[in-house]
């Protein structure tokens, strides 16, 4: 009888070790499939403003498995295609002469690469041209006729991007000059009421910046724009240039600017952020340092009202490699594009340094 017991719990013992052991083995797979279904980073899309449809299209290409760079150019050229955003592509607002000049750039990532095109004519997609410089040739930056060419040589067909709407724009402007233009008489650091176009209603400084995570944690970013409204021909904001208005680190994350591209080019703010995130701080929190920056070195009173504080806004847009995101501008009410996934795309505030006073 006692030998029997003996048998009985022993084969119990090991029918439940069996079991136990059989259940762990399919809870360990059920675990692998569900790590394989699940993306390994989590994904995220950021942009200026006017990126509402340019972030969803983005995370589009990304949910099918695209790469970054592939998802936030075709993102941005639903706006450079919109002939109603002025500040982009077709139908951008043009320089002085009445003519429209775009510029661009795109940094990938995975490869380290960039490429960027400025001061471009007759092409209403830069950022297409831009990523073929970085792809297409040992160089990262063409520019004017060089860059029209190059386009010309791959297959760009040439345009008239001055709409109906873009040219009465400039029209008013043409009819109402008076020190509303970037010609300014010798001054100092003390010299005010000059370049008062700062303040004009048509001086568009709008631009789009998308910059994403994909699902393989790999970072791309772009930006585009027509650049400043009414300029001197041959005006280069800081949109094409890497690590001013653009700069992506794999390793680390991305950011881009909007706004006065003169300050930004002073600063080369993007590289910052991305530095000051390498260093531990939140996208946010490095937007927000890069403006403090710009602030400490605008010097010229004819840029700074009566309290000190630059007249001009910049506006500043970051990921890093975990997908966090932020936004930080000098003043307050600006927003910014982002989906974290969602069928669609939302607006949320900018942090910012000083509030605007409401206006009488």
């Amino acid at each position: 009888m006692h030998e029997s017991m003996k048998r009985r719990e022993f084969i119990k013992s090991a029918a439940f070790a069996g079991a136990a052991a059989l259940m762990s083995h399919q809870l360990d797979n059920l675990e692998a499939v569900g790590a394989q279904q699940r993306p390994a980073f989590k994904p995220v899309v950021i942009s200026s403003h006017n990126g509402l449809v340019a972030t969803a299209k983005a995370m589009e290409f990304i949910k099918q498995g695209k790469d970054a760079l592939d998802a936030v150019i075709a993102g941005v050229n639903i706006v450079e295609d919109d002939p109603n955003d002025m500040s982009v592509g077709y139908g951008g607002l043009p320089n002085e002469d009445g003519v429209v000049e775009l510029d661009a750039s795109v940094m990938h990532g995975p490869t380290g690469r960039g490429g960027a095109v400025a001061s471009l004519r007759n092409i209403k997609n830069p950022s297409k041209v831009a990523r073929l410089v970085m792809e297409r040739t040992d160089h990262v930056l063409l520019v004017g006729e060089g860059a029209l060419r190059f386009a010309r040589a791959h297959g760009f067909k040439e345009e008239n991007l001055l709409t109906d709407e873009a040219r009465n724009a400039w029209l008013r402007w043409k009819e109402n000059l008076s020190n509303e233009d970037d010609w300014l008489p010798p001054h100092d650091v003390e010299t005010k009421n000059i370049g008062e176009g700062l303040k004009s209603a048509l001086r568009n400084t709008g631009t789009i910046n998308c910059n994403a995570v994909d699902l393989q944690g790999n970072i791309s970013g772009v930006t585009t724009t027509s650049g400043l409204a009414w300029k001197i021909p041959g005006r280069v904001g800081d949109s094409p240039i890497l690590g001013a208005g653009l700069y992506v680190d794999n390793e680390v994350g991305a950011a881009g600017s909007t706004g006065r591209g003169e300050a930004n080019l002073l600063a080369c703010s993007s590289v910052m952020i991305v530095e000051f995130m390498r260093q531990g701080k939140t996208p946010e929190q490095a937007c927000l340092m890069a403006c403090e920056r710009i602030v400490k070195q605008t010097k010229m009173k004819r840029l700074l009202d009566e309290k000190g504080r630059p007249k001009f806004n910049v506006n500043f847009y970051a990921i890093n490699k975990r997908g966090e995101y932020g936004a930080a501008a000098i003043w307050s009410g600006s927003k910014f594009a982002v989906n974290t996934g969602e069928a669609q795309s939302r607006h949320e505030e900018c942090a910012y340094l000083y509030k605007r006073e409401p206006r009488n």
